[in-house]
């Protein structure tokens, strides 16, 4: 499995209904080939502004790499880039497999 989790951070001139747009857009993307599970919401936190968060997994890292090269999310990264900045955090996973250290010592 391949993960994918996007942390947009809104820019403070970017008009609601602006982003109410992306948000759609960014939902849509999700509807694609190799694509098992996807999020988009709003944080609830606002202290440092509104934040995105985008939580995508894929089938495994080829699925991403076809998914990212598409044109759909061409799209979406274009708009996105002129409302917001972010930071990305990808990773591969065994599925099932806990993300906790269950060692005491």
């Amino acid at each position: 499995m391949f993960r994918h989790v996007v942390l947009f951070r809104v820019r403070d001139d970017v008009t609601d209904p602006d982003l109410s747009a992306a948000i759609d857009e960014l939902r849509a993307v999700g509807k694609a080939p190799g694509v098992t599970a996807w999020t988009i919401e709003m944080s609830l936190d606002t202290r440092k502004g509104r934040i995105v968060v985008e939580d995508g997994s894929f089938v495994d890292r080829s699925a991403f790499e076809t998914w990212r090269a598409g044109h759909a999310h061409q799209r979406v990264a274009g708009r996105m880039a002129g409302l917001a900045d972010w930071w990305v955090g990808d990773w591969e996973t065994e599925p099932g497999r806990a993300n906790v250290d269950t060692e005491t010592g």
